[in-house]
């Protein structure tokens, strides 16, 4: 009988003669990152694969040379929904289906492009995503959301208290709006299919390792991180927590604030609320005297979200490597 090219788990031309008298490769999960080649992208991808999981990352641009070794770039415009649908479904010498989705792509804040475009592009790629893996039956979706749909900056709009909560929802931008969008549009897909989940993200300011030597120009002005309560997102640590989203048991749509455990200053967070925030009431959740002004404790207990970096330490380590 004549052998198919393709069978219900392989895509063409993906299966490889092997070696009989050795074991069969363990099959790992499949996941796919989108915008994976951009800043909290690269670190998304490295603890995936760190964690057992193949990746794949779909982007238009193609990775710096130092991540090439860690995923397949496909290039894929995810405005358009047939290439969208196509990429998660079925790539010849690739794979056939995907286990998981990674949302990261989009424009990356406001005033990127105009306002239309920042909201045309981000809902029209996130929708494509959800919809496309909808269809294909694919439950486990994570997509960054913002810090922004809270209402950041806190000005002129503060808030009433601090640390901020994920019920906070107070989009002043296109890009904020199109964010909070995003996360309704998950609450509808997981009521279409109770079984299906989506997590979304609300990051905080994506800092990349290097970026740390930057902190010690602000440490005399605190009004100069005031717009979004003092606080800042390791890249790693980011890419923890979709780990952390990615391979939960939940179901349904959920929301998490995701952040740094301390504040970007070497100075108590209650000292920064009391010069610039002194009407607005400080409520710590923890006993560390530099908590951030974004809430991680619903993360902390529903995902077992753990920031492993700060940056005081990593300032040390640029200092000295500079010496």
């Amino acid at each position: 009988m004549a052998q198919s090219s393709f069978t219900s788990t392989a895509a063409l031309s993906e299966r490889r003669l092997q070696d009989p008298s050795k074991p069969a490769p363990e099959a790992k999960k499949r996941v796919v990152v989108t915008g994976g080649s951009g800043k909290l992208g690269r670190w998304m991808i490295r603890e995936m694969v760190e964690h057992g999981w193949e990746v794949w990352n779909l982007d238009l641009t193609p990775p710096a040379p130092t991540e090439v070794k860690f995923a397949k770039c496909v290039q894929v415009d995810l405005k358009d929904y047939g290439q969208v649908i196509a990429a998660l479904s079925d790539l010849d010498s690739g794979y056939k289906g995907v286990d998981a989705v990674i949302h990261l792509a989009a424009i990356p804040s406001p005033s990127r492009a105009p306002n239309h475009v920042i909201f045309h592009t981000n809902i029209c790629q996130t929708y494509n995503i959800l919809e496309a893996a909808r269809v294909l039956g694919i439950t486990n979706v994570a997509v960054a959301s913002s810090e922004t749909v809270f209402g950041i900056p806190f000005f002129p709009h503060i808030p009433e208290t601090l640390p901020i909560r994920e019920d906070a929802q107070r989009p002043e931008s296109s890009y904020s709006l199109a964010k909070l969008l995003g996360e309704k549009m998950g609450e509808q897909f997981t009521r279409w299919n109770p079984e299906a989940k989506i997590i979304s993200i609300r990051l905080s300011n994506v800092m990349s390792p290097e970026q740390y030597i930057t902190f010690e120009d602000w440490q005399n002005d605190p009004w100069t991180r005031a717009w979004n309560g003092f606080c800042y997102i390791d890249a790693r640590d980011c890419a923890q927590a979709f780990r952390l989203a990615i391979e939960s048991s939940l179901k349904g749509a959920h929301v998490f604030n995701i952040a740094n455990a301390d504040n970007a200053f070497r100075v108590p967070t209650a000292e920064l609320m009391k010069k610039v925030f002194p009407n607005t009431k400080w409520e710590p959740e923890t006993d560390n005297p530099r908590e951030g002004g974004i809430s991680i404790k619903k993360a902390r207990e529903m995902l077992g979200y753990d920031p492993k970096y700060d940056w005081q330490s990593e300032y040390e380590k640029l200092k000295n490597a500079q010496a």
